[in-house]
């Protein structure tokens, strides 16, 4: 098959270089606005951000975050200054102390899990001098199982309601009170979008009497726009007793690149292992070297340019529109859910044609009748995309009714027709 991937070395340089690309830009740009089953805002307004950055003269220069923003550096081509003001604007709204406030942008909220886990790791283990068990709901994100494998840690995975949240009595029932605990609270879970419930976690871990515990939020979706909505609470340390939170960059804050923040308190950065590095002249806890400055750089942009009361009506924004989207669902009858505080709607699965035009993502649970697919209600999921998506699935119910009837009609006996 042939495909506009296929550079080879003969094909012509540089026209058909051009074409290739333009051709690739004009297919992927197609499902902009149809992307809807994944946590991508396709709002990204960086048009402007890229103007300046082609005439600055940084497009001839290499980058690198390596290390920590916070230490001083003898390789000074970084955005280190960026990225510590956003963890200085981000910090606050988790409900972290300015004066014990330790952050770094992540090359993806996969790796802020990652230091989520280690960090908890390594510090009950200083505290205890035991490995932890790492307790994880079933429908937390899949790459929270992976990472507690690569550190060789024992895992279990908690059951949940068929909403999706951890289920308590079987957290209780799997708590081994003997070991410390490292649990990751899923604050948004993947497909149905379901925020673990923290005070009946800490009733919990309350009943066992002197256990050690570090708790780590995975909230990579939803740790942006939550702390700009009314349910901001959710996600303050003040009220809420986590140590870390792991958040996307290009989920709700929207560049075009994977990034993440890590975000925890400076008394736990400062019980990590932190072996000198003498050629960068630091003490180094991030785990990755090379972190993106360019990404560090677009975030402090899009910060600066959107503010406060834009993240709050954008927040607000997804909310009522997964609302609109899922009324329009039941007023056709068609069988749909949306958790409180989500922008995360799961119904039943349609039509092949649908998830593919819609790029929608498939998943299954019998609890609710089997096939499920969902749609996240990004920035970019206006009112008049929803209308024209729940057109298709009326369309699609209509088709569905109609072969149903038809197979019914074929499938009457011969002696009740000659009758």
């Amino acid at each position: 098959m042939n495909s506009v991937f296929n550079l080879k070395p003969d094909s012509g340089y540089p026209d058909s270089i051009d074409q290739k690309l333009n051709t690739f830009a004009r297919q992927v740009s197609a499902y902009k606005k149809r992307s809807i089953g994944y946590p991508i805002n396709q709002d990204l307004g960086l048009t402007e951000f890229y103007s300046w950055y082609g005439q600055s003269g940084l497009t001839e220069l290499a980058l690198n975050n390596a290390g920590s923003p916070h230490q001083a550096s003898i390789a000074p081509l970084n955005t280190h200054v960026f990225e510590n003001e956003v963890i200085d604007f981000l910090a606050p709204l988790y409900g972290f102390q300015a004066d014990n406030t330790w952050g770094v942008i992540t090359l993806s909220g996969t790796q802020g899990n990652n230091l989520g886990i280690y960090f908890g790791t390594r510090l009950l283990i200083k505290q205890t001098g035991l490995k932890p068990v790492l307790y994880v709901s079933a429908e937390a994100h899949y790459s929270i199982k992976q990472l507690a494998e690569l550190q060789q840690l024992e895992t279990r995975v908690i059951k949940t309601l068929v909403n999706g949240r951890m289920d308590i009595n079987d957290f209780e029932r799997q708590l081994v009170s003997n070991r410390p605990a490292l649990i990751i609270i899923a604050i948004g879970t993947t497909f149905k979008g379901a925020i673990d419930d923290q005070n009946a976690i800490q009733q919990v871990l309350d009943s066992k009497n002197n256990l050690a515990v570090y708790r780590h939020l995975d909230a990579a979706l939803f740790g942006g726009f939550l702390p700009f909505s009314p349910y901001a609470q959710l996600l303050d340390q003040d009220q809420q007793w986590f140590d870390s939170i792991a958040v996307s960059g290009h989920k709700f804050f929207g560049i075009d690149e994977p990034a993440g923040i890590f975000i925890t308190t400076k008394n736990i950065q400062s019980e990590q292992n932190q072996p000198r590095v003498p050629y960068l002249n630091q003490e180094i806890a991030t785990l990755a070297c090379s972190r993106s400055a360019l990404a560090a750089l677009k975030l402090w942009w899009k910060i600066q340019k959107t503010g406060f009361p834009s993240y709050q009506h954008q927040a607000q924004q997804l909310l009522d529109n997964a609302h609109y989207l899922k009324s329009g669902l039941e007023a056709s009858h068609y069988p749909a859910w949306l958790n409180p505080c989500s922008n995360t709607v799961y119904f039943k699965r349609p039509s092949q044609w649908i998830m593919e035009k819609w790029l929608l993502v498939p998943d299954d649970d019998s609890r609710l009748g089997g096939l499920l697919a969902h749609c996240v209600v990004m920035q970019h999921v206006s009112i008049v995309i929803i209308d024209e998506f729940l057109n298709d699935i009326g369309l699609d119910s209509l088709n569905n009714r109609q072969v149903q009837n038809t197979k019914q009609h074929d499938s009457v006996s011969p002696s009740l027709i000659d009758l």
